[in-house]
């Protein structure tokens, strides 16, 4: 299967916005601000297109489930939210975003990403009824002009993905997207069990 139906789409936005959800009460938590998460938008891409929305230099976190589901979580950050949300979670006021990004950054958004989506697996075990679990974070820095950067560190022989984009921000201070991408056979499995949990009248 290379396309999802439109109705696919939905559910997975569903699933997806809940999960999130859980996952934006978790960083809240962590930097001492509101984060709101948009509706997220759903489409099928090629594996190419994955950085189109990203311009200069990103940080890429990847989060393998190794548990209960099969897929990845690949989230694409700017580098001035990189630097702010680990201001916020050092107790400063987030608006110190200038420089490059260092050790100390990615290993701040290596927890925060490991906080928000050991939460998202949580709400998931739960929509789905399984145990789910996440490996710890992959986290590196890379130039969006090397896709033979991405395609080596999301490894995968598929050329096709789900991408569901989410708009986040954090206070007055972050308006950024955080984009998961998972192969389509996952993103099948997923409405299947959500919606035969749905129609059983569990959720």
């Amino acid at each position: 299967m290379s396309e999802l139906t439109n109705e696919q789409k939905d559910i997975l936005g569903e699933i997806a916005n809940i999960s999130m959800g859980n996952a934006a009460t978790n960083l809240s938590m962590m930097v001492n601000q509101p984060v709101n998460i948009t509706t997220p938008g759903v489409s099928i891409i090629n594996r190419s297109e994955a950085l189109d929305d990203y311009e200069k230099t990103c940080i890429f976190v990847q989060i393998h489930y190794v548990k209960g589901l099969d897929g990845n979580n690949v989230f694409i950050l700017q580098q001035p939210d990189v630097i702010s949300i680990t201001d916020l979670m050092m107790g400063g006021d987030g608006t110190n975003n200038q420089g490059e990004v260092n050790d100390l950054h990615l290993s701040a958004i290596s927890e925060s990403m490991n906080q928000m989506m050991g939460a998202s697996a949580t709400s998931l075990a739960a929509l789905l009824d399984r145990m789910v679990d996440i490996s710890p974070p992959e986290v590196c820095k890379i130039d969006v002009d090397s896709v033979k950067t991405f395609e080596k560190i999301f490894s995968s022989s598929q050329d096709k993905f789900v991408k569901v984009a989410f708009k986040m921000d954090i206070g007055d201070l972050i308006h950024s997207t955080m984009v998961q991408l998972y192969p389509i056979s996952f993103a099948v499995e997923m409405v299947e069990k959500f919606t035969l949990k749905k129609k059983n009248g569990q959720i």
